[in-house]
């Protein structure tokens, strides 16, 4: 017996990748439905062998459906989770809304799955940020073994995590550099992407810091240990999908670099690829379409006591979002519903 389970948000980049992973992974399914707001209305999505066609989100019965997995943004996500899950459906949500709600679990399944039992508080899950998630996977098995005080992390990360207007502006503006009179002005960024960089995600905060970077520590702190110190500099760069840290962690205890790389070569979800040669370390181009967290360049740092730097790439569309999402699906099957 398997489960029934909704996709919200099914036309959007993250939700076909939900679909794309479901049918990966073989996640028991008894039965489908893939919503989208009246715009998208009736468009078709695939999922595995089957073509599915979008219903309303808005008069949508959740009544007698499992889990569903959200890929709306916040505003929909505060119209439409709620009623979910008032209906009895677990929301799985992709969205920033209820990551800082001390009774919503914020989860990475590597991380801290026990933290699945809170689904219970109002039958609502919340998924990190994309550049977290894929940070705190590289953190928590060094953090068991030494005990991390601070990390200072610096993102690269693609034009897909701002949707697929941001992808196209990345593509004109590339196509227009080498086409005169076809320049593409700065539409979704404040300023051009192609060939460039920005340091500036999401808004800026009275502190200096942007609500990208504000959200690493935030998350971090929710999901791996409160006691962390964490300062991010996020920036976007020219990429389409992947993203990239360069992670400085300071722990308690002394942790050579040849343990680290052994521990982390054991932890869940991570690859290690430490090679000290050209190409020997992976780049986001390599990442993309994969499961993993891939890990390299990891090496002491002999400025501070107990120091280690590493850079670490995932998908953002993954393990970022979708993936992330289907695995606390799977933990909420394995560990609470029960049924496939």
């Amino acid at each position: 017996m398997g489960y029934k389970v909704v996709v919200a948000g099914a036309t959007g980049n993250v939700g076909r990748e939900m679909l794309n992973i479901l049918a990966e992974r073989e996640f028991p399914v008894d039965e489908i439905a893939v919503l989208a707001s009246r715009k998208s209305l009736g468009t078709e999505v695939s999922f595995g062998d089957k073509t599915l066609t979008t219903q309303d989100l808005d008069t949508f019965d959740f009544a007698g459906w499992d889990m569903a997995l959200f890929a709306v943004g916040s505003e929909a996500t505060k119209k439409y989770a709620p009623k979910a899950a008032a209906a009895g459906c677990v929301v799985i949500d992709n969205s920033s809304l209820y990551r800082y709600d001390p009774e919503i679990p914020l989860i990475v399944p590597e991380v801290n799955p026990d933290a699945i039992e809170m689904y219970s508080n109002k039958n609502i899950i919340a998924n990190p940020n994309c550049s977290t998630a894929q940070m705190v996977v590289a953190l928590k098995p060094l953090h068991d073994r030494a005990k991390i005080k601070r990390v200072v992390v610096s993102t690269y990360q693609s034009v897909s995590g701002s949707g697929k207007a941001a992808i196209d502006e990345l593509w004109d503006q590339t196509k227009g550099m080498y086409v005169p009179g076809q320049e593409v002005e700065p539409k979704v960024y404040p300023k051009q992407i192609a060939f460039n960089v920005i340091p500036h995600i999401d808004v800026f905060m009275d502190s200096g810091d942007t609500k990208e970077e504000w959200k690493m520590i935030a998350e971090t702190k929710k999901i791996v240990d409160p006691s962390i110190k964490v300062t991010a500099t996020c920036v976007r760069v020219p990429v389409f999908v992947g993203h990239s840290e360069s992670i400085n962690i300071e722990t308690e205890d002394f942790l050579d670099e040849d343990e680290a790389r052994e521990i982390l070569r054991t932890a869940p979800g991570i690859l290690v690829v430490d090679k000290r040669e050209p190409g020997g370390y992976v780049t986001p181009v390599e990442c993309v379409g994969d499961f993993a967290t891939f890990v390299s360049r990891i090496r002491q740092d002999v400025t501070v006591e107990n120091g280690l730097n590493l850079w670490c790439v995932s998908d953002n569309l993954r393990k970022g979002a979708a993936l992330n999402a289907v695995q606390i699906a799977e933990l909420l099957g394995r560990r609470v519903l029960k049924k496939g």
